[in-house]
């Protein structure tokens, strides 16, 4: 099986090396890179060319944010099974492809996900959070508060195709609502790994500031509605509660 790994860049010279080693230096061999960049004004592909990679595609443009960037590399993905790694995150070991690729050919489902670490930025060999996804249980559900950490979600091409790529017009949970639309509407079939695959720098968009967690929990709402699934207006407490067990 053929692996696609997207990857959407912006200025993002300062740790885009860390990312594309951890794809050069997986054990499994069938992988093709695709790079997204927004334009960038910094040295971001400069330091792509320098190393060692697997860089099937750069495409370099502007774009519409970081959905619209992840959307034209799925577009672009020719492989069996598609991920998305971002740009400042890589792969905890080299054998996570591996692992991703058994577990799709002994379950024969249609999505796998695993463990992942919230890191330092400029240190991540600590680790502040452990976010041990489980199981996906029909009958409790996203609306529980939980649901799978986007970076170590594998989704099979196909299913992208019948069920759609990212909605744009959500600019920081278009990957809830994806994954929610793919377990929750469509019902599609997956099996969680109990792996930490990957290594996630603390600082990102979504968690960046109070404004944007609020925002970010607005908008995991309005997904439940436009997918026409019933959510507890307890929702954003449930959605809080197992994030704080991640620190422990």
């Amino acid at each position: 099986m053929k692996v696609s790994i997207v990857t959407g860049t912006y200025n993002s010279e300062k740790y885009i090396k860390d990312c594309v080693s951890s794809i050069h230096n997986q054990t499994y061999k069938n992988i093709e890179h695709i790079i997204i960049d927004g334009a960038s004004k910094d040295n971001t592909i400069s330091e792509i060319q320098s190393i060692p990679n697997r860089t099937a595609q750069i495409i370099s443009e502007p774009d519409n944010g970081i959905y619209d960037a992840m959307n034209k590399g799925l577009k672009n993905a020719t492989g069996d099974i598609v991920g998305i790694l971002n740009s400042d995150d890589y792969y905890n070991t080299p054998e996570v492809i591996d692992i991703v690729v058994n577990t799709f050919n002994d379950c024969n489902v249609d999505c796998v996900f695993g463990n992942l670490y919230y890191v330092l930025q400029d240190n991540p060999k600590i680790i502040k959070r452990k976010w041990v996804t489980g199981s996906y249980n029909p009958k409790k559900g996203f609306g529980t508060g939980w649901h799978p950490a986007h970076p170590t979600f594998f989704v099979k091409k196909e299913i992208y195709e019948q069920f759609g790529y990212f909605d744009e017009e959500y600019g920081l949970a278009a990957d809830f609502e994806l994954m929610l639309r793919f377990l929750e509407k469509h019902q599609i079939t997956s099996k969680y790994i109990n792996y930490p695959m990957v290594r996630m720098r603390l600082g990102g968009a979504t968690n960046k500031s109070f404004k944007n967690i609020y925002q970010g929990n607005k908008e995991c709402i309005k997904a439940f509605k436009k997918n026409n699934i019933p959510v507890s207006f307890m929702y954003t407490l449930y959605r809080l509660l197992p994030k704080l067990k991640q620190f422990f």
